[in-house]
C-alpha cells in the first residue's frame, strides 16, 4: 500500500495543532483530517471535495454540506 502524504492547510499557523490535513491520489478519494486528531480520517469523491472548495472559496454560508465534518 503507498504511504499517504499529508499536506496542511496554508491558513494553518506554525506550530499549533490545528488545521485540516489533505491527502488526495490520483485515482482514488480525497482524504481529510483534523491535525489534532490524526487518527480520525474521512473521505469524499475528488467531485465533492472540488464542491467543498468551490463554496469555501466564493464564501458560500455552508460549505459542510458537501462534506462531513469529522
Amino acid at each position: 500500500m503507498p504511504q499517504v502524504i499529508w499536506q496542511k492547510s496554508s491558513y494553518s499557523t506554525h506550530g499549533n495543532d490545528d488545521c485540516v490535513e489533505v491527502a488526495a491520489s490520483a485515482n482514488g478519494p480525497v482524504l481529510y483530517r483534523e491535525s489534532d486528531r490524526p487518527g480520525v480520517i474521512a473521505r469524499v469523491s475528488a467531485h465533492t471535495w472540488g464542491a467543498f472548495l468551490r463554496d469555501v472559496k466564493a464564501g458560500s454560508g455552508r460549505p459542510e454540506r458537501h462534506v462531513p465534518v469529522i
